[in-house]
C-alpha cells in the first residue's frame, strides 16, 4: 500500500495543483470560470473544512481526500497515478475512520462509477451542489 498521511498546510499549492490536473481530466461539464472560482476557494473555504489525507507514490503526493464526520467531502487523484488503485487505497482508508457516504457530480459517470465499484450506491439526488451551482449531486452510501 501507498503511504498515506494526514494533510501539512505546507502542501496545499500541491494539493490544489492535483486538484486542478484531476478536475480537468474529470469534469468536463465544468466551464473555465466554473474551475477557476472552485479553484480559488479551495485553500481559504474548502480544505479548511475537512480532514485531509495525502496519498504518496513513492517520496511524490498522487492524491488527497477529504473527510468531514463520516463523509468523503471530496477525492482526487493526479491523472498521471489514476487506474493504479491509489483512489481505491483513499476510499478503503477513509473506510477504516468510518466514513460511509460520499457525495459526486452526476455529470461525472466515471467518478459515480467508482464509488459504486467500491460498494457505494445513490440514495437521493440533489438539484443543485452545495454551493448552488446547476451541477446535480447524488448522494451515495455504503
Amino acid at each position: 500500500m501507498d503511504r498515506i498521511e494526514p494533510c501539512n498546510q505546507k502542501d496545499y499549492q500541491t494539493l490544489v495543483e492535483i486538484w486542478e490536473r484531476s478536475v480537468r481530466a474529470t469534469h468536463s461539464f465544468l466551464t473555465e470560470k466554473d474551475i477557476m472560482g472552485i479553484k480559488e476557494s479551495l485553500i481559504s473555504k474548502y480544505f479548511k473544512a475537512v480532514s485531509l489525507y495525502v496519498i504518496y507514490d513513492e517520496e511524490t503526493i498522487a492524491g488527497f481526500m477529504g473527510l468531514y464526520d463520516n463523509n468523503i467531502e471530496m477525492l482526487f487523484v493526479d491523472p498521471m497515478y489514476m487506474g493504479k488503485g491509489l483512489g481505491t487505497q483513499l476510499i478503503e482508508f477513509a473506510k477504516s475512520l468510518g466514513a460511509d457516504s460520499v457525495d459526486v457530480n452526476e455529470q461525472n459517470p466515471k467518478a459515480l462509477g467508482f464509488y459504486q465499484a467500491n460498494g457505494f450506491h445513490v440514495v437521493s439526488r440533489d438539484e443543485f451542489d452545495s454551493d448552488g451551482r446547476p451541477f446535480p449531486i447524488l448522494h451515495l452510501e455504503l
